[in-house]
């Protein structure tokens, strides 16, 4: 096999979520489990970090990556979706894994797959856990794929889990209340295990609370503890400082490479998620926290989170897909007034579109903007023009546009140089525009 060719088998043969939805998904953890034990129990080999959460956990296991980095150990990072390339997904110290050793893995184990016929992301997940094994990282930050109790990631045993938030999403699969898509998160709670809950919730915290008493597991919500403010920000980059919420007292100044003030958030979490491990063992010092934050890009390699992409005009791409991410996004775009914003937009058809469009109406307006609606390459995206017809249910028109770099070559041509074009909506249809923008 060539790397091309485990391409088709992953994308064309395995079941896929990011292509078939809900009918790709696995139930239990008996695939994984089964193909661990083949292995050796491969992600047995390593320290870990375990990060689950309805928004944010990208960030924040990006954030830890740098951090530790910075902090001299060797890091394997494991994400999901990935935007432009395959191996993104898989990372040891912001590399991407080889297109070789893909290659081989898929290769020399076919009769595994064929006997076992895993979905993609178990297939992904066990080979992300061989090559962090084989590579001997010291340390690995595991971001589930989704939901936490029945993710195929839920067979680590690691030295911290994260749950960054919880709001709606997913919520065909995961449940459509908060409490119910907590519980599913918390299963990646183990017994003794510390865990950081990023943002409180009063329908959430007694799930969060009834789940890590039964395992006796240390519980922290970092968002009673402390909370970030901006200090200062450009467009690439902000300063911050973090206060002690009883005292009032600043604890910690930095920057972040990773602008948006959403990511706020995503700082306390990630400080606090520091101050656990460094509890469980692992050194850390104050200035590997201050590098970590300022340079996760650069040490993680991570794209999509309010990234601009272009100056004159400024160009901004976001992975926000759901009702909570648009609202901080659309926030974010909002402060940009009164420069005149273009907005190249699809969204996944088994999303919440009506209300994504909603907020967009709300929040960002339709003075001074124009929508190019679109549809990613995917076949869990929504139509172009059936998306159009909902956004002018929500007083919002806009001109339709069968793929993302058509689209985006529209804006281009109407936008003035001293004006804004932002992309966004979905992973997808950020992938697509990253592929064409790197073209």
């Amino acid at each position: 096999m060539n790397y091309e060719s485990c391409l088709d088998f992953l994308y064309g043969r395995l079941p896929m979520f990011q292509h078939q939805g809900k009918k790709a998904l696995r139930y239990d953890l008996s695939n994984i489990t089964r193909m661990c034990a083949h292995f050796h129990d491969p992600h047995k080999e390593f320290k870990s970090i375990h990060i689950a959460g309805t928004n944010g956990k990208g960030s924040v296991s990006h954030q830890l990556a740098s951090i530790l980095q910075s902090a001299g150990y060797r890091v394997g990072l494991y994400t999901s979706p990935h935007l432009v390339d395959f191996r993104e997904r898989i990372r040891i110290d912001g590399q991407m894994i080889s297109r070789e050793y893909v290659t081989d893995f898929i290769g020399k184990h076919m009769h595994l797959w064929e006997e076992v016929q895993p979905s993609f992301f178990e297939l992904t997940t066990l080979m992300a856990f061989v090559y962090f094994a084989e590579s001997r990282v010291d340390v690995a930050v595991i971001e589930t794929g989704l939901g936490g109790r029945l993710d195929s990631t839920n067979v680590i045993r690691p030295l911290l889990s994260v749950i960054t938030n919880i709001s709606f999403d997913h919520t065909d699969i995961l449940g459509d209340t908060l409490a119910q898509i907590a519980f599913e998160k918390a299963g990646i709670i183990k017994s003794h295990v510390p865990v950081v809950i990023g943002e409180t919730h009063e329908q959430t915290l007694p799930v969060f609370k009834e789940k890590a008493a039964s395992e006796n597991a240390p519980l922290l919500f970092a968002d009673a503890k402390y909370e970030a403010n901006l200090v200062a920000e450009d467009f690439d980059s902000f300063a911050f400082e973090l206060r002690e919420k009883v005292s009032n007292h600043v604890i910690f100044r930095g920057k972040s490479d990773l602008i948006g003030r959403y990511q706020l958030k995503n700082i306390v979490t990630s400080y606090c998620a520091v101050e656990m491990l460094q509890q469980a063992g692992l050194k850390i010092p104050h200035d590997a926290v201050v590098e970590g934050f300022s340079k996760v890009k650069e040490k993680t390699g991570l794209m999509g989170r309010y990234q601009v992409v272009h100056r004159n005009p400024l160009i901004i791409c976001d992975t926000a897909h759901n009702p909570s991410g648009i609202a901080e996004v659309a926030r974010q775009l909002s402060l940009l007034k009164p420069l005149r914003l273009h907005i190249v937009l699809g969204f996944s058809a088994d999303k919440d579109v009506n209300q994504m469009l909603k907020i967009f109406a709300q929040v960002v307006g339709s003075s001074g903007v124009t929508y190019y609606f679109t549809s990613a390459s995917v076949k869990r995206s929504m139509d172009a023009h059936e998306l159009a017809d909902k956004a002018r249910m929500e007083g919002i028109a806009g001109m339709v546009f069968g793929h993302v770099a058509e689209a985006f070559e529209a804006a281009m041509l109407q936008a003035a140089k001293d004006e804004i074009i932002f992309v966004g909506g979905s992973n997808f249809v950020v992938g697509d525009f990253l592929k064409y923008f790197v073209r």
